[in-house]
């Protein structure tokens, strides 16, 4: 029996859908229609009843759905077994969305290398959606990524990065630290927009007001934004890693707000699922002896 067969089986259960089955797999939608029918030929009954575009189990599917399930988890777990015999890693294939590449990997890969010298990288940068079909075809061992979940994926929080506003030198909120929001309200905005959920929130936020923000600037490079805000174009909200060069230079400075304490923007490592386990430990433990490392750093910078 072909586990691809089983596969597109589990899949359009999961799914609820032949299309997002496909979608899921990388496959047509008639490649998958074709399995699932190889695959009734094989057990000799029929899995689904189609009427028209609608489909449901049959009873013989429901029997057979937890022993498909099973079948491809032993068949992961094997080949999870067979990959714990190579201990020793030499290729590291990485892939990352680009605030990930410009902020966290710098910091990150001299202590990998340090901690692994005869290690050798790729990084690769993509938008998370590349990443994670990247992950799924094993073209890259990890990704680091947004929040986005995957039938066939393990995704675990990596890093929390607080989303502030951010003035230049020489603005009000400086000497008078606005306590809400809404004395924000009337201010030109230099609004960088990464398409997170975090960033709808602040929308969503902005349409409480009585008063809302001027958006003079809407970019989507933070690069760009944090430097419209250092000339004095605007105030805006960055996510903290890419600002902390310019708040050390006094170029641009944090105001802390209430409101947007919970605001953060996510970065999750992904592997495939049963498969990934050691390799998002290490990685774990590295953001941990980094952010220690970082974290000394600063406490040191604004002691001197």
């Amino acid at each position: 029996m072909n586990i691809e067969n089983l596969e597109a089986f589990v899949y359009v259960v999961h799914f609820n859908s032949f299309n997002k089955a496909a979608d899921a797999l990388f496959l047509s939608q008639p490649s998958i229609s074709a399995r699932i029918q190889t695959l009734e030929r094989e057990l000799d009954v029929k899995l689904f009843l189609r009427e028209g575009k609608n489909f449901s189990l049959t009873e013989k599917g429901k029997q057979f759905l937890p022993f498909a399930q099973q079948i491809l988890q032993s068949y992961r777990k094997g080949k999870q077994q067979l990959r714990r015999e190579q201990t020793t890693l030499h290729e590291l294939r990485i892939g990352c969305t680009a605030s990930v590449s410009a902020y966290i990997m710098p910091e990150l890969l001299p202590t990998l290398k340090q901690l692994n010298p005869e290690l050798q990288i790729k990084l690769l940068t993509a938008p998370s959606e590349t990443i994670l079909e990247k992950v799924l075809q094993k073209e890259i061992d990890l990704g680091l990524v947004r929040n986005i979940s995957h039938p066939l994926i393990d995704s675990v929080l990596f890093y929390e990065d607080p989303i502030r506003l951010y003035v230049y030198q020489g603005h009000r909120f400086i000497e008078l630290h606005p306590s809400t929001l809404d004395e924000i309200g009337g201010e030109k905005l230099v609004f960088f927009e990464c398409g997170s959920l975090d960033w709808m929130k602040l929308h969503s936020l902005f349409e409480t007001l009585q008063r809302q923000p001027v958006i003079d600037l809407n970019i989507d490079n933070h690069e760009t934004a944090k430097k419209c805000i250092a000339k004095g174009m605007g105030i805006g909200f960055l996510p903290d890693l890419c600002a902390r060069k310019e708040v050390r230079d006094q170029q641009l400075f944090p105001i802390d707000i209430p409101a947007l304490a919970s605001l953060s923007l996510r970065t999750n490592i992904i592997t495939l699922k049963g498969e990934g386990g050691e390799l998002r430990n290490r990685f774990l433990e590295l953001i941990g002896h980094v952010r220690h490392s970082t974290e000394v750093e600063s406490n040191l910078s604004m002691h001197q």
